[in-house]
């Protein structure tokens, strides 16, 4: 019985680091998938991998598939959007980049407390994102020089649509995706 515990708690494991991995790379891929912006933050759908690890890894394992993310682009894999690395991170919108590790700790955080139906996966992913777009405009205005108003017009307001139609995605999808998962 014992041993038949550790193989079932080992081959959760894995799969919760490969799981971690694979949205690590489902990130760095979907922030390809961008639209250049007038301001210097470009639409991607590198946020909706980022939600959808919130909804469905536990917390720990979504927060450290976005730090993998990072520290990908960090080392000088070409990761962020355009293919970018460090320069990117430590750039204006580097704090949007941190952002999403925030992002998914304080979603997957919410989730493992309140549970994970729909209306409270796109409450605990709109938290994650609000703190995405605190960190993100504060390092933006302190590297841009940028007031506040002109940061917000330029690198949240044009993604507030887009933010809600992706946080609505992904706790459907999500939610689908993590109970198949609980199935096998």
């Amino acid at each position: 019985m014992e041993q038949q515990t550790r193989k079932t708690l080992s081959h959760q494991s894995v799969v919760l680091l490969i799981l971690t991995a694979l949205f690590a790379a489902l990130t760095g891929i979907c922030s390809q998938l961008a639209i250049p912006m007038p301001g210097l933050v470009p639409i991607s759908l590198a946020s909706f991998a980022c939600y959808l690890a919130a909804v469905i890894l536990p917390w720990k394992q979504a927060f450290a598939s976005q730090l993998v993310y990072i520290l990908l682009g960090a080392v000088g894999v070409p990761v962020f959007s355009g293919f970018g690395t460090l320069s990117r991170l430590i750039g204006p919108t580097g704090g949007y980049i941190v952002g999403y590790a925030l992002c998914a700790l304080t979603a997957g955080l919410i989730l493992s407390f309140a549970g994970r139906k729909f209306w409270i996966s796109c409450l605990a992913l709109a938290a994650g994102t609000a703190l995405l777009y605190l960190v993100g405009t504060v390092w933006y205005m302190l590297q841009s020089g940028s007031a506040l108003v002109p940061a917000l017009l330029a690198c949240v307001v044009p993604f507030l649509i887009g933010d809600v139609i992706k946080i609505a995605a992904a706790s459907f999808l999500g939610g689908q995706i993590r109970r198949r998962l609980a199935q096998k």
